[in-house]
């Protein structure tokens, strides 16, 4: 490529063009010996993917059968789908006679996934809380849960958090983590439930004959079944009113059902007070100024007087 007069080094455009047509005969010569190997590997991943897809419906079908949550099915899909390709991907790499490559490739990523699980340590964290959550029975797509402050009907469940829909149609989105570490009620878990209500009434009321009315209307719209009742109890004494507590028995699947089981009984009770002119009263402020903090004037007029002044005028 260089070639030297007087001592200086002369550049040679001749000698640079057939060293670069040279290495490029060498990669076509590699190439073409190469190619049915190259071949083969694609052919390898080709076969590799459609063995995934297959086994992947296999494993959903097997799944289903076991009546698995969706969640749960997805999570594991996504899994078994990795690791064929994975496979596929390595052999065709040894096919290719690229050991070297796949030694530098496992130890890449060795170096590379320390360094990511690292940097992402609250991902992860949120991810294996996604195996977790999706492996537990207590969670599924559909139930109605109250967590983390939040209530609502669950539409997902993903590697990163967890999908609610609340009452006013807005999603909220989770961390996986958060339902992991923090209680959360189910209320989709049971098909019934125990509903608490409170009410009062004045103290001029028959306080048994309030407590008989009460458990009649509520046992005649609320069905108990066996090992079910409806309970009373006065609880406190109020500034205006004596409180108590009716609790009966209901099917609930989310948190609306508990607030028209509500509805329903307060409407039946007040019905039955008013027939019964029982009275549930509101509390009343009394604002007493004080009989010595007001002073009253009496002003005299003398008619005669303005009448007279009226006509000197």
């Amino acid at each position: 490529m260089y070639l030297y007069q007087d001592n200086k080094e002369v550049f040679n455009v001749t000698d640079s063009v057939t060293g670069i047509w040279d290495k490029m005969a060498g990669w076509v010569d590699k190439l073409i010996l190469n190619l049915p190997n190259f071949i083969l590997a694609i052919l390898v991943m080709i076969f590799f993917v459609f063995i995934a897809k297959l086994v992947v419906k296999f494993v959903r079908r097997l799944m289903r059968k076991s009546n698995a949550s969706s969640s749960i099915i997805d999570i594991s899909v996504s899994f078994v789908k990795i690791i064929i390709i994975a496979v596929g991907f390595f052999i065709a790499l040894g096919v290719l006679d690229l050991n070297k490559v796949l030694t530098s490739v496992l130890a890449g990523a060795g170096v590379v996934g320390l360094a990511i699980g690292l940097a992402l340590q609250g991902t992860l964290h949120n991810t294996f809380s996604g195996i977790i959550l999706s492996f537990r029975s207590e969670l599924e797509v559909g139930d109605w849960i109250e967590s983390n402050d939040f209530a609502g009907e669950v539409q997902e469940v993903n590697l990163r958090n967890v999908v609610i829909k609340q009452s006013d149609n807005n999603l909220v989105i989770i961390p996986n983590i958060k339902i992991v570490e923090n209680p959360f009620k189910n209320l989709s878990s049971t098909s019934r439930s125990r509903v608490i209500l409170d009410c009062r009434v004045g103290y001029e009321s028959d306080l048994e004959e309030v407590e008989k009315i009460t458990l009649h209307v509520i046992e005649n719209i609320f069905d108990q079944k066996e090992n079910e009742k409806v309970e009373f109890a006065y609880t406190k004494f109020g500034k205006s009113s004596i409180k108590f507590v009716v609790r009966f028995w209901t099917d609930v699947s989310k948190q609306r059902d508990i607030l028209f089981a509500k509805h329903k009984a307060i409407l039946a009770i007040r019905k039955s007070f008013n027939e019964n002119s029982i009275q549930i009263p509101f509390p009343i402020k009394t604002l007493d100024f004080g009989k010595n903090k007001l002073s009253s004037e009496t002003i005299h007029i003398n008619s005669k007087t303005d009448s007279d002044s009226s006509k000197e005028e």
